[in-house]
């Protein structure tokens, strides 16, 4: 019970490592607030998942009042996991015979920089007064190894990981002194319902390029977050954990 009577929010908790996260923490004795667009997989998810769960519909690019109105039923927020991302992988430019055929669109560069990195921005500066007020709390946010070793295709969600790491070493230095602890974890090739929906010869291609010889399962990188928000942790601030198979992009 590593997580015991701790109030915990969730964003992006309703499906995928949100939802895997979700289900630790409540094993652990947590009592977890699921912060999620999709209403009814939200509703879903508290029905499915029991009484310690509790569903806030929640749009990480306007968050609003929704940690007021969790302040004002649970009374205090230990726990902060900002989890909701999207991806719209593109090529920078495509060329053929000189001539550029495609770029990636402007709007789904901002659309992901509004979720993956603002939206990240959004709740912890929304969160962070609670735990300064409160006396503490731990923050964790999902990077991606991408944000580290970079890839293909991915521009728009690349800077939005690089940005998250940036920003976890910043509030780390922020908001030690009021005993918060700030980390991320960087997840490699994950079996979430999204990537799974690839052509197998993708996913077998993922396995082959994991040391480890698999896909990470949700419940790996859920674990990676119980230890982070665990007192386990309790001297572990500003560091990125990454859970991949021991994968290096590119090699």
């Amino acid at each position: 019970m590593r997580l015991k009577d701790k109030i915990a929010l969730i964003t992006g908790g309703a499906a995928g490592i949100g939802y895997a996260t979700t289900k630790r923490f409540i094993e652990e004795g947590a009592r977890v607030v699921i912060c999620d667009v999709n209403q009814k997989a939200g509703e879903d998810a508290v029905r499915d998942l029991g009484p310690n769960s509790d569903f806030y519909r929640v749009d990480v690019t306007d968050v609003g009042g929704w940690i007021e109105s969790v302040l004002e039923k649970y009374g205090r927020a230990d726990i902060l996991v900002n989890n909701a991302g999207i991806v719209r992988d593109s090529l920078l430019v495509k060329m053929k015979d000189g001539e550029l055929v495609k770029q990636m669109p402007e709007a789904d560069f901002d659309l992901v920089i509004s979720i993956n990195l603002k939206g990240v921005f959004n709740c912890t500066q929304a969160v962070a007064p609670a735990m300064i007020r409160q006396g503490g709390g731990v923050i964790l946010s999902a990077t991606s190894i991408v944000g580290i070793d970079g890839n293909i295709g991915q521009t728009n969600y690349i800077a939005t990981k690089a940005g998250v790491i940036g920003m976890t070493k910043a509030w780390a230095r922020e908001l030690g002194r009021h005993n918060i602890r700030v980390n991320a974890v960087a997840p490699g090739f994950t079996a979430t319902e999204i990537l799974m929906s690839m052509p197998d010869k993708i996913l077998e291609g993922m396995k082959a390029r994991t040391p480890l010889g698999r896909m990470g399962q949700p419940e790996d990188i859920a674990n990676a977050y119980l230890f982070l928000a665990s007192d386990e942790a309790g001297f572990i601030s500003g560091e990125v954990l990454r859970v991949d198979g021991g994968i290096v992009i590119g090699t």
